[in-house]
């Protein structure tokens, strides 16, 4: 059966049509709608030098919060008070706080200390802290009590055991030094690494003491096509851009952040908050 002109356009236009409806629908739900849809990622990761004390110790970690002029006060208080319902031991914040100007580090450090786990806050820095200014945010973060690991550890009496709490300066734009950071580490304890940028594990791994790095930096692309994966990936987050992967003897999570890069988007991609719980191996 032959389609007439006339046909033919009415069937073009309403393609045409169609499509610029789906884009605008699609434009606007991984601009207005999946950014606020925070998820909540459970899992359970095994460590070999568990000790009893620490079966069932409970990390939840943020990262990339990207305070203004994408992300708002209002979100990070939501976040907030969802990781406050999870009862978490520990809480550790992996960097880049802020996006465009260091001073927006005095608004989010007192919503991030609202944050209420048993064993407290702790927090490493991102690359965005460094090109705003990491002095600004260093103070903004100690103003409001929250404990800073650059190239420095700490060991947690939990019970019995100890934890070894190990925070490395920025990857991209820093100076890390993983030797001063595992420097006070006591014997036999685990160690869990906050680490900016996750495709530098391939070298931290090499260190044979570390049981878990945790990462951000790559938002996990902001923006995943079945099939394909993040088609945008940004330097030293392309090659474990989100989710738990095994290198060596050490796992490896990145999550996908709480906040907005420059691209305000998200989509198959929402914001997160983790919760991992330590088990035995």
């Amino acid at each position: 059966m032959k389609t007439s002109r006339r046909g033919f356009l009415k069937a073009l236009g309403q393609v045409v049509l169609g499509s610029a409806a789906a884009g605008a629908v699609g434009y606007g739900y991984s601009t207005e709608i999946e950014p606020d849809w925070l998820s909540v990622e459970q899992l359970e990761i095994p460590l070999k030098k568990l000790r009893p004390a620490l079966e069932g110790f409970k990390i939840v970690h943020m990262s990339d919060i990207h305070l203004h002029p994408y992300t708002q006060l209002e979100f990070v208080q939501k976040a907030v008070a969802k990781a406050n319902t999870l009862q978490p031991d520990l809480v550790v914040l992996t960097g880049d706080y802020v996006l465009e100007s260091a001073d927006s580090i005095f608004e989010l450090a007192p919503a991030l200390a609202g944050l209420n786990p048993k064993y407290g806050i702790f927090t490493s820095l991102g690359n965005h802290d460094l090109w705003t200014n990491a002095e600004v945010v260093l103070a903004g973060l100690r103003q409001a009590g929250l404990p800073v690991l650059v190239n420095d550890g700490v060991a947690l009496g939990v019970g019995s055991d100890l934890l070894y709490l190990a925070g490395l300066d920025d990857g991209w734009s820093g100076q890390l030094d993983l030797t001063a950071a595992l420097a006070k580490l006591p014997q036999d304890a685990p160690v869990i690494l906050l680490a900016h940028e996750p495709d530098l594990a391939d070298n931290f791994a090499l260190d044979g003491r570390i049981s878990l790095q945790l990462s951000g930096h790559s938002h996990g692309g902001q923006v995943r096509l079945p099939g394909i994966g993040a088609p945008i990936l940004p330097y030293l987050g392309r090659k474990y851009d989100q989710g738990l992967y095994r290198v060596r003897e050490m796992w490896v999570y990145t999550t996908r952040g709480i906040g907005l890069g420059p691209v305000p988007t998200r989509f198959n991609c929402p914001p997160e908050i983790t919760e991992i719980t330590l088990v035995g191996a």
